[in-house]
C-alpha cells in the first residue's frame, strides 16, 4: 500500500523538493512505524526543502524534522500499536526520512509517548520550536532565573520560538519584552503576554559597548549577529542568556566583560542531540506548566497540498507563529 511523501531530492547538483508516492519498504530503519497525523513547519524545513541551506546531509529524503500520530506497528516493548507518540530532532528530515510523510519509520530512542495534556495537534503546534522554546527556559531556571530577578528578553518574537517563548515566559510569571522588526505585530505579541514590545530598529547596533545599561535577568535569541552581542552587552548581574538562532548572522562579537565582571551565563541551546531524559521533562512540562494559553491564537493549520506554498514565507521573513500540517487529511 503506497501513501503520500514529499521528498526531498538532488537533481543536477540541485535541491527538487515534490510529493511522491512511497510504500513501508522504502522506510529507514527503526522500531516504530507511525501513521502520522501532523508535522509542522520550521526555519530548518524551509531551508531543507529549497536548498536555501545545507540542511540535508542525505539525499533522497522525506522532510518534516518533527511529526506525531499513532503507532502502528512497534518492536520495542516500549511501545504498543495505538500509543499515541511524538518525534522530534535527531536525524529526523535531514538523515532519516521525516513528517512529511503520511507514514514514517523511527527508532524508538527518538520517540516519545504523547505527554498528558496534549492533543497531537497541539503537539506539533509546538514542534521542534516549542520543544526549543521549552528547552531555553527550562535551562535558564537551572542557572537561577526566577521572576522577581527582573524582565527578560526574546528577540525574534513574531516567529516559531520567539512567540512561545513570549507565552512561556510570562504564564510562568515573568515581564516579557518582545524584541521585533515589525512594528504591525505589537498587538499579537501583548497578545501572548509580552508586557512590552521594543522595535528593533530602535537599537543603535553600530555603536554597541562592552557593557551597556544592566537591564535583563534574561533573554533568548533567536537571531544571532548584533543584536546577540546587544544582549550580552545589557545584562544585569547573574544574568542568563540563552542562544537559539542564528536568523541575523552567525559571527558574535563581544568581549568577556559580561562574563567575567557580570557573571553572565551564555546557554547553547540545542534541541536536536538534548538527551532524552531532559527531552522528555521538558515535553511534560509544555502540556502542563509550561504549556501556552493562546497556542491556537498562534497556529496556523494547512493541508498536506499546501505544504510547498509555506516555505517561501519562512524564508523571507513572513511568517509570525506556528505551522501545523494536516498529514493526515
Amino acid at each position: 500500500m503506497t501513501f503520500n511523501a514529499y521528498l526531498i531530492q538532488q537533481e543536477d547538483g540541485k535541491v527538487v523538493s515534490r510529493f511522491v508516492a512511497m510504500d513501508e519498504a522504502q522506510l529507514d530503519a527503526g522500531e516504530v512505524t507511525i501513521q502520522v497525523a501532523y508535522s509542522s513547519v520550521n526555519y530548518k524545513d524551509a531551508l531543507a526543502a529549497t536548498g536555501a541551506g545545507r540542511i540535508i546531509r542525505r539525499f533522497p529524503c522525506v522532510g518534516g524534522i518533527d511529526l506525531a500520530g499513532t503507532v502502528s506497528d512497534s518492536s520495542d516493548a516500549r511501545f504498543a500499536k495505538g500509543d499515541q507518540v511524538i518525534a522530534t530532532s535527531y536525524d529526523i528530515g535531514v538523515a532519516h526520512h521525516g513528517g512529511y510523510a503520511q507514514v514514517a519509520r523511527v527508532p524508538a530512542a527518538w520517540t516519545l509517548k504523547l505527554p498528558p495534556g496534549l492533543s497531537l495537534d497541539e503537539a506539533m503546534a509546538l514542534g521542534t520550536a516549542g520543544f526549543t522554546a521549552g528547552l531555553a527556559v527550562a535551562r535558564m531556571e537551572h542557572e537561577g532565573l526566577a521572576p522577581a530577578n527582573g524582565p527578560v528578553i526574546v528577540s525574534g518574537a513574531t516567529g516559531g520560538v520567539g512567540s512561545i517563548a513570549v507565552e512561556i515566559l510570562a504564564k510562568l510569571g515573568y515581564r516579557v519584552v518582545a524584541l521585533t522588526g515589525k512594528e504591525h505585530e505589537v498587538d499579537y505579541l501583548k497578545g501572548l503576554g509580552a508586557q512590552e514590545v521594543m522595535l528593533r530598529q530602535s537599537l543603535d547596533l553600530a555603536k554597541l559597548k562592552p557593557l551597556g545599561s544592566e537591564t535583563w535577568a534574561g533573554a533568548i535569541d533567536n537571531l544571532g549577529g548584533d543584536v546577540l552581542s546587544w544582549m550580552a552587552s545589557t545584562m544585569k548581574v547573574g544574568g542568563t542568556l540563552a542562544s537559539i538562532g542564528l536568523a541575523a548572522g552567525v559571527q558574535f562579537n563581544t568581549t568577556v566583560m559580561p562574563f567575567i565582571l557580570r557573571g553572565v551565563s551564555l546557554l547553547g541551546v540545542d534541541s536536536v542531540n538534548c538527551p532524552m531524559v531532559r527531552r522528555a521533562e521538558v515535553w511534560r512540562r509544555l502540556g502542563s506548566d509550561m504549556k501556552p494559553p493562546h497556542l491556537k491564537a498562534l497556529t496556523r493549520v494547512i493541508g498536506f497540498d499546501e505544504l510547498p506554498n509555506v516555505f517561501d514565507d519562512f524564508l523571507k521573513a513572513r511568517i509570525k507563529g506556528r505551522v501545523v500540517v494536516n498529514v493526515a487529511g
